[in-house]
């Protein structure tokens, strides 16, 4: 790459790595773990390897300290700080390990002996060398290949993240995880590695041809940093892919419940909500896992508050409409799950009820009552689903929402009313 496409490649990656530094922070402040304070760090790490890397940045911090190529130093070591915490982090993942803690601990404690003196020795060497001479962001290490101190340092640099990588993608292929989501994140982490390894494998011949005084190979040792470029940047997915889609899947969901939340919160006491902003949850994107939260506790609390008016004819019509769709064979008479079922019920008990609430609260204000109309006498009816477990009520909640515009949730509906209807005249005198 060319210093102008390295400084828009290496800011861009800073600055991606800053941002997602920035929201794991945040997730820290809520649930500091090991494993997040890892990451965190190797974030800030890498955003600032990447904005010392890049050649403005280089220039610039040569410029500060006086040495122009100092900045090789604080990256080179930076490299090596990202790569033995995500190393280290693979480890903490291993439920083989966590199974054995005596070997965790001396593993971890033996790569991190080495990742500690890898650096020591690196500090000696390159500032006992001649680094006199015009900085070169892209080919410091064939530049200076012929200087014996910047062959331990880069030998040394490189030694390391090789046995690193390569561990670290081995740890990566040996760890198995049960959340699917999080196992095809650690794959992507160990190709990351790969990539990573690509960087040594292509400033390795290139560095020991310039030490001869040979330079045919500067260029290739340049497209080593390609190389790590796209490794930081799978890494960066590996670490929070599939925490970015569960944030899209959880905002998702809020939407998705929008319609629900509307029947039986706004339509049914708007104190029922955590604040006037409940309904615009898009403004606090940023925590939408609170979001969501909060929404499916508000619309539990308005079915509570819903259930005096629920009458047990809905979901009767619900599971007859539906008995008489299947069995009269029709080829888009799809047989409903027990949970696709329950979920019309509850649907059409929910849309009745409130209708019946509506249609309350009008009658009272036209006889200039105000406040809640009284519910209705009798006992009270149990909304289908109500013995969910609480870890399943955000699927199920979604199930009934989906449910609402059903077309077998307005065919019971409507036999509903001409139920009513039909009691209503045979009780007139």
């Amino acid at each position: 790459m060319s210093e102008s496409a390295s400084n828009v490649v290496y800011l861009a990656i800073a600055i991606l790595d800053f941002v997602i530094a920035g929201w794991k922070c945040l997730a820290l402040l809520r649930d500091p773990t090991p494993t997040l304070s890892l990451i965190t760090v190797n974030f800030v790490t890498s955003g600032l390897v990447f904005t010392m890397a890049a050649p403005a940045g280089y220039r610039r911090l040569g410029e500060l300290t006086g040495v122009p190529s100092f900045a090789t130093l604080p990256v080179y070591i930076g490299i090596l700080t990202c790569f033995s915490l995500l190393h280290l982090l693979t480890m903490l993942w291993d439920p083989r390990l966590r199974q054995r803690p005596p070997v965790l601990r001396r593993r971890v404690t033996m790569w991190s002996a080495a990742y500690v003196a890898a650096p020591a020795v690196m500090v000696v060497a390159f500032c006992s060398a001649d680094l006199s001479g015009p900085p070169d962001p892209l080919k410091f290490n064939t530049n200076f290949a012929t200087d014996p101190l910047i062959q331990v340092f880069l030998g040394v640099f490189l030694a390391t993240l090789a046995c690193g990588t390569l561990s670290t993608y081995r740890q990566c292929r040996m760890v198995k995880l049960e959340d699917p989501r999080f196992q095809r994140a650690l794959r992507s982490f160990g190709i990351a590695m790969l990539f990573v390894f690509g960087y040594v494998v292509c400033c390795a011949p290139a560095i020991t041809l310039a030490a001869l005084g040979n330079h045919t190979l500067d260029t290739v040792g340049v497209l080593g940093s390609t190389f790590g470029s796209i490794g930081a940047l799978i890494t960066s997915y590996g670490l929070s892919g599939a925490a970015v889609g569960a944030w899209l899947r959880e905002r998702r969901d809020i939407k998705a419940l929008q319609p629900l939340w509307d029947l039986v919160v706004e339509g049914v006491d708007e104190d029922l909500a955590f604040s006037v902003d409940s309904a615009r949850s898009h403004r606090l994107a940023w925590n939408v896992g609170f979001n969501l939260h909060r929404r499916v506790i508000e619309i539990l609390d308005g079915m509570r508050a819903l259930r005096p008016w629920v009458s047990p004819l809905p979901a009767a019509a619900v599971y007859a409409a539906h008995e008489h769709r299947t069995s009269r064979g029709k080829a888009d008479a799809r047989r409903l799950s027990a949970r696709e079922l329950e979920a019309a019920a509850t649907a059409a008990a929910l849309r009745d009820a409130a209708q019946r609430l509506q249609t309350a609260r009008r009658e009272a204000a036209l006889q200039g009552f105000s406040g809640h109309p009284p519910a209705p006498g009798g006992p009270q009816v149990a909304l289908p689903g109500e013995d969910t477990p609480a870890s399943d009520e955000r699927q199920r909640l979604l199930r009934v929402a989906q449910a609402l515009t059903a077309p077998l949730v307005a065919t019971a509906l409507q036999a509903v009313r001409v139920q009513r209807s039909a009691a209503e005249v045979t009780e007139r005198p």
